[in-house]
């Protein structure tokens, strides 16, 4: 028997290249069968789904998460259940220093899966930046011992290469972390922002299959001019680096985007969520969705960009619905117009779909609810910020009702007979 059986929603997996009408059977934690009719008697649970998006469940390639630690740091257990990120990916939060925090802490407690990508700083993120200002923290060595120990958490490296974090040092915090990577044949992921290093600099330290993160930012002027992309992004495009969106709450520019995706540059659709980019413009992955097919990318690119491509990009057992593959599964409701998005310099564009997370299933497990913290001191908010999240908590603390009508129980309470305990 089945665990679990969805029934009637729109099923569309890029991994297989299904996209119709069918069934999804769970049972045990994983993809039991998946078929345009399965029988309900065989399903300890049915789930109605029909007018509903049925998803592997998204992986987010670019997040941080080492939340109560970190400057950067968010819960993401307050996201997962009501976005449909089944995957999650901190991207550099911690160093060798830090590495068991992180896994201690978050991603062996969390419902779904966490992974991680090494800093090359054994600080981490534990600033706002310049982690790379002292040379002597970007110990390569002590970084592969930790990442050895580490087992299945560490899929990767990352490096922020910018004015602010290299400091002096210029390209040779990349330097170290291209070594690292190499050394643990896993990815590089490369932050671009306000140069110098510029994209010329960081280009000979990508191979196929790293990764450039924040690849449509505004602030990095070499990577698209007049609105085409440059040689040093094509030459990337071309040898097989993997582009991130990696949005953030500084890095999304849709004319940016645009030119890339008019050139065949087709990214990875990721959030770069953190503590101060969810309150927005980033908010999530369904609302970065959105973002990416207002700039062109239609449905199924934007699911592939969500599910298959950036678990292929890290080697996950992840973003599919493949019979034997962990249930991780994501359900929407689909509204179609013209919303309007935002990048994080005002530009607007009208996406043509909506989407809404109406459940999040983790290894077959539906999600719970789960109230969000209040954001930290060092966050700064606009009025309009600070207003929404004054204005969420008066609900949350609205939603919890006291019942104290005698028709309001099934039983009415007994009348005590006898002593009195």
């Amino acid at each position: 028997m089945w665990d679990l059986l969805l029934r009637g929603g729109r099923v569309i997996d890029p991994d297989s290249g299904r996209d119709g009408t069918a069934d999804v059977a769970v049972r045990a934690g994983r993809i039991a069968a998946v078929a345009p009719v399965l029988p309900a008697t065989e399903a300890a649970r049915t789930v109605d789904a029909t007018g509903r998006l049925v998803l592997p469940g998204l992986v987010d390639l670019h997040t941080h998460l080492w939340h109560g630690a970190t400057y950067w740091g968010l819960d993401p257990v307050a996201l997962a259940w009501r976005t449909g990120v089944t995957t999650w990916v901190d991207a550099g939060s911690a160093g060798a220093y830090a590495m068991d925090g992180l896994r201690r802490t978050v991603a062996e407690p969390a419902p779904f899966r966490v992974h991680a990508l090494i800093n090359v700083s054994g600080l981490g993120l534990v600033g706002r930046t310049g982690e790379h200002h002292v040379l002597d923290n970007l110990d390569v060595d002590a970084a592969v011992a930790v990442a050895a120990q580490q087992g299945d958490l560490v899929r990767g490296v990352k490096a922020r290469i910018d004015r602010h974090t290299v400091g002096e040092h210029g390209v040779e915090p990349l330097r170290r972390a291209a070594l690292l990577a190499r050394r643990l044949e896993r990815p590089l992921m490369v932050h671009i922002g306000y140069g110098p290093p510029g994209l010329a600099d960081v280009e000979p330290f990508l191979d196929e299959g790293d990764i450039l993160t924040h690849c449509a930012t505004g602030v990095a002027p070499d990577l698209v001019v007049d609105g085409r992309p440059t040689d040093a992004l094509k030459r990337l495009r071309d040898s097989g680096v993997v582009f991130d969106l990696g949005h953030g709450s500084g890095a999304f520019d849709f004319d940016v985007l645009e030119a890339e995706l008019a050139a065949g540059v087709e990214p990875v659709v990721s959030t770069d969520l953190h503590i101060r980019s969810v309150y927005g413009p980033a908010f999530d992955l369904p609302t970065v969705m959105g973002k990416a097919m207002a700039a062109g990318m239609d449905l199924a690119r934007t699911i592939a960009a969500v599910t298959v491509r950036p678990a292929r990009a890290l080697g996950l057992d992840a973003g599919t619905l493949a019979v034997g593959a962990r249930a991780d599964i994501a359900v929407f409701d689909m509204e179609e117009g013209a919303f309007p998005t935002v990048d994080v310099h005002g530009g607007v564009r009208d996406a043509p779909l909506r989407l809404t997370n109406t459940a999040t299933y983790a290894a077959g497990r539906l999600l719970e609810p789960h109230a969000a913290q209040a954001p930290p001191v060092w966050v700064p908010l606009s009025d309009a910020q600070r207003r929404a999240e004054d204005e969420r908590r008066a609900r949350v603390r609205a939603s919890v009702q006291h019942l104290d009508r005698p028709e309001d129980f099934d039983e009415p309470f007994p009348r005590p007979t006898g002593a009195q305990r």
